[in-house]
């Protein structure tokens, strides 16, 4: 949830309106504009919902869940800008507007601070997508043409040993991530950056 530079297309929200026990990924980004006033915080959420929903589609499983488990990992950053916090206490609000128990135990997981080990598929995939979503989007932003077509595999991973660019990104836990899910490495990054890339517009990139 780190690296999240100024971006240059604001998100755009529909009015709030009454939220449904089976959230949509309409009503999941409805909650996002209603707590998230930084464009920069609202482009990780649509960068790691598109990873994540990239995932979800090459397992085969509910992509709208997916979606809105990604949409609102962060949702309450800004209202709870310490941890541990976030995202302890946006677990009411999201119990309120009639989020699954499921999405909320995925959203909890997320931070590893919360003793809730990550066993889902989806947990361990919001894990894995999250930190390297900010990651991929802070390579993108010191590149000439600060467009994310232009980021590689190669040059990623050669960021992330340089403790000194992006140091807010954990690299521990994209590893961790990356271990959780038994995937390797390449093949991770590969994955996000060209989910990523296929949404470049929206994501600004």
């Amino acid at each position: 949830m780190e690296a999240r530079s100024q971006l240059r297309h604001r998100p755009t929200c529909a009015d709030i309106s009454d939220y449904s026990t089976n959230m949509t990924r309409e009503e999941a980004w409805k909650i996002v504009c209603e707590f998230v006033q930084s464009e920069s915080l609202r482009k990780h959420a649509l960068a790691v919902e598109t990873c994540v929903a990239a995932y979800a589609r090459e397992f085969g499983e509910d992509e709208e869940k997916w979606r809105v488990t990604a949409l609102l990992h962060d949702f309450d950053w800004e209202i709870h800008p310490n941890l541990p916090d976030h995202p302890v206490k946006g677990q009411a609000i999201l119990a309120e507007r009639g989020v699954s128990e499921e999405i909320q135990r995925a959203i909890l997981s997320h931070a590893t601070f919360t003793g809730i080990d990550r066993v889902t598929k989806l947990e361990r995939t919001l894990f894995a997508c999250d930190e390297l979503a900010g990651f991929i989007t802070a390579c993108s932003y010191v590149k000439p043409t600060r467009s994310v077509h232009d980021v590689e595999v190669a040059g990623i991973k050669k960021k992330l040993k340089d403790k000194a660019f992006a140091r807010g990104v954990n690299r521990e836990d994209i590893a961790l991530g990356v271990a959780e899910m038994g995937v390797d490495l390449d093949a991770h990054l590969s994955f996000c950056l060209r989910a990523m890339q296929a949404r470049s517009a929206e994501l600004g990139l």
